[in-house]
């Protein structure tokens, strides 16, 4: 049997790879791909995983989301495998050690971010309780057809920031708290026309 041939074109806010309609924002990276097939969107109530979002979608503040993907495997390794626990007792100096790192993004503040993060993290009693009460506890399922309807914000994430702010976390502005609650699957904003969408949409 002879192999087809890959193909793929961009078609309107759609991505289609051998037929597969995706969300176009994904584009033709094979990470950023397998992020948007197997990660965006699908609702988690791990506390490991809400926490590892919640650090990467701060070091993404200012940045694109692919540089923060590429270098999530190097922050795993030098983050303690996003452990909280380990993360609230980082020293200055393992900070000055992390800044001589060219495998993540060598910011301080967001360094030092991830380490009041985690100790604020701890300080939750229930912290998927507390990240989903922002939806009601079931994901939001929008219906959008093209990207320019997908917000950047929205009030649930603004009250979500209010919140985060008001509990120590930093680098938590409504932006960022709505693409983490994208991210973990708070809210589904995959397009109607992405195979993703209608597997998403009546998972909780």
């Amino acid at each position: 049997m002879v192999a087809l041939a890959m193909v793929s074109a961009i078609r309107g806010d759609l991505y289609m790879e051998d037929d597969m309609p995706r969300c176009a924002w994904c584009g033709s990276d094979p990470l950023y791909i397998d992020y948007h097939d197997r990660e965006w969107g699908v609702p988690t109530r791990d506390r490991q995983v809400l926490f590892e979002f919640l650090l990467l979608e701060a070091f993404q503040a200012g940045l694109s989301w692919i540089t923060v993907l590429r270098k999530r495997e190097r922050y795993r390794q030098v983050l303690f495998g996003f452990d909280a626990e380990r993360l609230a007792r980082m020293s200055d100096t393992e900070i000055d050690e992390r800044m001589q790192d060219p495998g993540i993004i060598r910011n301080r503040r967001k360094l030092e971010a991830a380490r009041s993060n985690a100790r604020a993290w701890l300080q939750l009693d229930d912290p998927a309780g507390f990240v989903w009460s922002f939806v009601g506890g079931v994901p939001k399922i929008n219906r959008f057809e093209r990207l320019d309807q997908v917000p950047a914000v929205s009030p649930e994430a603004e009250a979500m920031s209010k919140a985060l702010k008001k509990a120590g976390f930093s680098f938590v502005g409504p932006t960022i708290c709505y693409a983490y609650m994208q991210a973990c699957g708070l809210v589904m904003d995959h397009l109607t026309d992405c195979e993703r969408h209608a597997e998403l949409a009546g998972v909780d």
